[in-house]
């Protein structure tokens, strides 16, 4: 069943109710049973076990799933979203683009949940029966998935939540060709955190890459990276833990190229860089580690000296150098850090793509992954958790949007009886972070433009005047420090005002560019002249702010999955402490409540699970009561009485057509003298109707294969006087293709009456 309180409690007269602590229940049990998938209504709920489950990702269970004919009689699997969302590409005249949304908090399991959906695809869309070169099908999947490991290693760390969090935002598009198979790949990456490069909060690390060069390089490497064994690095802190991920990063290297191995001799400088100490003018360690340094960069160590050292400022067209202070020294210092780390992750990201991206004519529709960072709430939050939070809210109106509002919207205008479930809309809240004419945004960027430095103080007491109105922003006026208050959809999060603006501004000295470009190394030289060229250098990214950028990146985004078909996955984390098959009844209640799925289920369960026949025939066929009661009466023949009576007239073709399934035979075998509305429009529609009828014209000849796999029509709904509506599409339930085991009780009425929205 995919209402998922139905597996574990007994089916109850008239409607069910379902309060939050059932869901928990249920989902506790579960959990405690090792299942850690459950169906919600249109979304999938994955508990995070915290340990490895290896036979539940085996190659035997990704062909069962893809090879059976109704994979939603199986159990609730990560499988089933993807093999449905394939089928909804595979199985439609005209396919539609299709995106796996997968959410949840830092810790949860969005990665590794990615990671199998990739797999998944690269398994079952690549290992085709068809004519095709075996070593084409075998490097197409190598190297889509070969392709995690690196991402993961320039852009995940070990965080407080999560030993492996993701710190920037990616959309995958598996690109698929007009067989549906697996021809190529593409990355969208959003929002890398690079402040982690030069500055790492209390207990947590650097990215994992920098771990896996010091300890898996060989000395070979080392003398090359001019790393001896021992040396201890500023920027890498808890680096006695333990480091995975080298060795399959060194195999990818290998398979692709050589040119990575520059890359690593890059990061190798910024390790070197973050040891200088400003401290003092004649420690002679700076000189050390500043030689080294530029040595790696491939750039004059009194030039990069100068650089750290002494600050360009203008006046006309006059230039003045003035000398920096400590703390100027080590701002310039993590700057050239970032700014560099940022430009070869961009870099990296364009080199994949180029390695892993199919050719534009050779595909045509596409399957996207989109893993973005969870809602995210510190002690100290900033500019990265405003943005992350924001684009978590954005996720968040795009499900609310498409299913929540959506469903309970056609209810109504269908004239249902129908009670309306409330759920939270974070209209609001995103007004208050992006809306017009004022913002928190607006009013970081025009402080951001302001050519002077940025006042906590000032700006708190602006936006407490200008965001005076909106409920969802709120301020402590006795707290030591200036902040906001942000509610959001999954709580409230404290936000420190001191920083944010130079965060937004992201100031890079243009002396630090101009040096880069005149690297000796290769790869340091080109990404950063391709900057210059594409008018993104230093002037430009002083200007375009960081929440402007991020915003434009998410709006792009959301515009790509509008056009999508979403299948949504809840990953929740069952303990804080990422410890194996432990459930914390209070830390997963509060991310149930956060993210919908109580209402997603009240809506997906609309109607009571059972209703009497006598009723619906009646609600079918007020006029032909007499005739219903004799098909009472004949109900062992009914087939037979629906072969002779169920069928329906449409306007395009000549002769009657026959239904095939039992719901709408039913109907129509009732009452032949019903009106139909078909609601299907444009012709991929028509055809999704034309496949649930056997056509005599055709004598079962010509077969259409439609979204519903080998059912027809999705839904009957019973209209005013007697009249029948006929939906085109996908129950979230499976479909009651039988006849009712008892006389007066039409079982599962109610999975043909919910739709899933295409």
């Amino acid at each position: 069943m995919h209402v998922f309180f139905l597996c574990i409690f007994p089916p109850c007269k008239g409607d069910i109710s379902v309060y939050p602590l059932v869901v928990l229940k249920c989902l506790q049990a579960r959990y405690s049973a090792k299942v850690f998938y459950t169906h919600a209504g249109c979304t999938l709920v994955a508990l995070n076990p915290f340990q490895p489950i290896p036979d539940l990702y085996s190659l035997d269970v990704m062909k069962e799933y893809h090879c059976a004919p109704q994979p939603q009689e199986f159990k609730p699997h990560i499988f089933i979203v993807a093999e449905e969302a394939y089928r909804n590409v595979r199985g439609q005249l005209v396919p539609v683009n299709q995106s796996l949304v997968v959410s949840g908090e830092s810790g949860a399991g969005k990665t590794w949940t990615s990671r199998c959906l990739m797999k998944y695809y690269a398994t079952v869309a690549a290992s085709s029966s068809v004519v095709k070169n075996q070593d084409t099908v075998e490097r197409i999947e190598r190297r889509v998935l070969d392709s995690n490991p690196i991402m993961e290693a320039f852009g995940n760390a070990c965080t407080l939540r999560n030993n492996n969090s993701s710190r920037f935002g990616k959309y995958i598009q598996l690109q698929l060709d007009r067989c549906q198979l697996l021809v190529g790949a593409s990355v969208q990456t959003y929002l890398l955190e690079k402040t982690r490069v030069a500055c790492q909060p209390a207990n947590e690390r650097n990215f994992h890459i920098f771990y896996q060069m010091t300890k898996g390089a060989t000395d070979e490497q080392r003398k090359e990276w001019k790393m001896s064994h021992g040396q201890r690095f500023a920027w890498l802190p808890n680096s006695e833990k333990t480091v995975e991920g080298w060795s399959l990063f060194l195999i990818f290297m290998h398979r692709i190229t050589f040119i990575l191995h520059i890359a690593l001799q890059i990061l190798a400088g910024i390790l070197q860089l973050g040891n200088v100490n400003f401290s003092s003018s004649s420690d002679e360690s700076q000189t050390y580690f500043l030689q080294r340094a530029a040595e790696l960069l491939c750039v004059p160590a009194e030039e990069l000296q100068t650089c750290l050292r002494v600050r360009m400022l203008k006046a006309g067209k006059q230039s003045v150098l003035k000398p920096c202070s400590q703390a100027e020294c080590s701002v310039r210092k993590d700057c050239l850090a970032k700014v560099i780390y940022a430009q070869l992750f961009e870099w990296l990201v364009t080199f994949i793509n180029n390695s892993i991206c199919a050719e534009e004519s050779t595909w045509c529709n596409f399957i996207g992954v989109l893993d973005v960072y969870g809602f995210e709430c510190f002690h100290i939050n900033n500019l990265e958790q405003l943005c992350i939070n924001y684009a978590n809210e954005k996720l968040q109106q795009h499900f609310v949007a498409h299913y929540l509002r959506a469903q309970q919207e056609e209810y109504v205008s269908e004239g249902l009886q129908w009670s309306f479930v409330k759920y939270q809309d974070n209209q609001s809240c995103l007004d208050l972070i992006e809306g017009s004419p004022v913002s928190v945004f607006s009013l970081l960027n025009e402080e951001s433009r302001l050519n002077r430095a940025s006042d906590a103080k000032t700006l708190r007491i602006r936006m407490e005047k200008e965001l005076c109105n909106n409920g969802n922003i709120s301020w402590d006026k006795f707290s030591k420090e200036p902040h906001f208050t942000v509610a959001h959809y999954a709580g409230k999060v404290n936000y420190r005002i001191q920083g944010i603006v130079e965060k937004n501004k992201d100031p890079v000295p243009p002396e630090l560019i101009n040096l880069l470009q005149k690297s000796d190394n290769p790869l340091l030289h080109q990404i950063f002249t391709d900057k210059e060229a594409d008018n993104t250098t230093c002037k430009g990214l002083s200007k375009v702010t960081v929440v402007s950028k991020f915003k434009n990146s998410l709006e792009s985004l959301m515009k790509i999955l509008h056009t999508t078909t979403p299948h949504y996955t809840r990953c929740i984390k069952p303990n804080p402490d990422c410890k194996p098959m432990t459930f914390e009844k209070e830390e997963v209640i509060m991310q149930l409540e956060a993210c919908g799925i109580v209402e997603t289920i009240h809506i997906s369960a609309a109607v009571s699970v059972s209703l009497f026949m006598q009723a619906l025939l009646k609600a079918l066929a007020e006029a032909e009561l007499d005739d219903a009661k004799d098909l009472q009466e004949d109900m062992p023949a009914l087939n037979p009485i629906i072969r002779e009576r169920g069928s329906v007239q449409l306007s395009n073709i000549q002769e009657p057509v026959t239904v095939r399934g039992w719901p709408m035979g039913l109907a129509l075998a009732s009452a032949p003298s019903i009106t139909v509305s078909l609601t299907a429009t444009g012709f991929q529609k028509m055809m999704s109707v034309m496949a649930s009828l056997n056509l005599p014209s055709r004598k079962g000849e010509y077969k259409v294969e439609t979204n519903q796999y080998t059912r027809g029509l999705a839904s009957i709904r019973a209209q005013p006087k007697g009249s029948v509506k006929l939906h085109c599409q996908r129950s979230p339930l499976l479909y009651a293709d039988r006849q009712p085991g008892k006389k007066c009780d039409v079982t599962g009425f109610n999975e043909i009456l919910l739709e899933k929205t295409l």
